[in-house]
């Protein structure tokens, strides 16, 4: 991997890690609920004009959209607003990783190594320190509903896998069609069908210029210029190498909430976010083995299979 292309995927990381900074100030001027739903249909209106639909089954695809786009943020959009902390939310998400893995073994088989097996144990065990360790101060719902959204996540990677899409990005913007129909309907319903309406007008005004920019960021930067850098990084090298770096994304999210909104994590969060990263990078299924030059020399890049 060069330095450029590494500087690239620290890149997105970054903004994903920014993502979630700029959910908490989107959940200051919109409903939860509708601003997920809304951040899917921004993306959604240009891609049903512009984007050809990608050439996979059409179940692959609602599965993705309603696992990747739909559970995940409506979980995780909620947890956020009934005070799951900016930081810490950037961190149980991964907990997508090892959900993941014990996926593909439960419906497509794929067999887990001992050392995914210590590095999920490790994984679940530093979540369970962060949910005892809120449970305490009664704020354990945060937490599980977060869960809740990274086992969505985790579902959703199934479907993208199973879908096998010839040109990934495509699938990635046709996934976001998916989700504003259940998102804005579960708002309609738990939120009143005005709270959206009222804070979208009240979002161009001086007081709301910071949702607004929220919304492009979540969007535009995280959805659209991060999943596109992303998915190229993934065609051009073997998933094990570009991988690893989504887990700078819980650090630049705990260092920004505590930059930017003075989160301050407590000792056992700090330790078990060490162990849940340790435990996520051990789950992570090695690449096969690839030849750089037959990575990097061709205009087709190759793309292993899973391991």
């Amino acid at each position: 991997m060069t330095a450029r292309h590494r500087l690239l995927a620290a890149f997105v990381a970054a903004l994903w890690g920014g993502n979630f900074l700029a959910i908490h100030y989107g959940l200051e001027h919109f409903p939860p609920l509708f601003l997920a739903g809304l951040r899917m249909l921004v993306i959604a209106i240009p891609t049903l004009l512009f984007v050809p639909r990608p050439q996979v089954p059409t179940k692959w695809l609602v599965g993705y959209g309603l696992g990747f786009g739909t559970v995940q943020f409506l979980f995780l959009f909620v947890a956020m607003d009934v005070g799951m902390p900016t930081g810490l939310a950037s961190l149980v998400l991964q907990a997508s990783a090892p959900f993941t893995v014990v996926l593909g073994a439960l419906f497509l088989r794929e067999k887990l190594s001992v050392r995914q097996g210590v590095g999920i144990g490790l994984a679940v065990l530093g979540l369970a320190a962060i949910a005892f360790s809120r449970a305490q101060s009664a704020a354990l719902l945060p937490v599980l509903l977060t869960l809740c959204g990274a086992l969505g996540w985790a579902f959703g990677n199934l479907c993208s896998r199973l879908a096998a899409p010839p040109k990934p990005m495509h699938l990635t913007l046709w996934m976001c069609v998916i989700p504003p129909i259940p998102l804005i309907g579960a708002s309609l319903l738990t939120e009143g069908p005005l709270a959206g309406v009222r804070a979208l007008g009240a979002a161009f005004s001086l007081d709301g210029l910071p949702g607004l920019g929220a919304l492009v960021y979540l969007s535009v930067l995280a959805t659209i210029v991060g999943s596109g850098i992303w998915t190229w990084l993934m065609r051009r090298y073997p998933a094990g190498v570009v991988a690893p770096y989504s887990l700078l994304v819980p650090v630049v999210g705990i260092v920004l909430a505590a930059l930017v909104l003075g989160e301050r994590p407590s000792v056992t969060e700090l330790v078990a976010a060490v162990v849940i990263v340790g435990g996520v990078l051990l789950g992570t299924p090695r690449p096969a083995r690839v030849d750089p030059a037959e990575v990097v020399g061709t205009e087709e890049p190759a793309v292993p299979r899973a391991a």
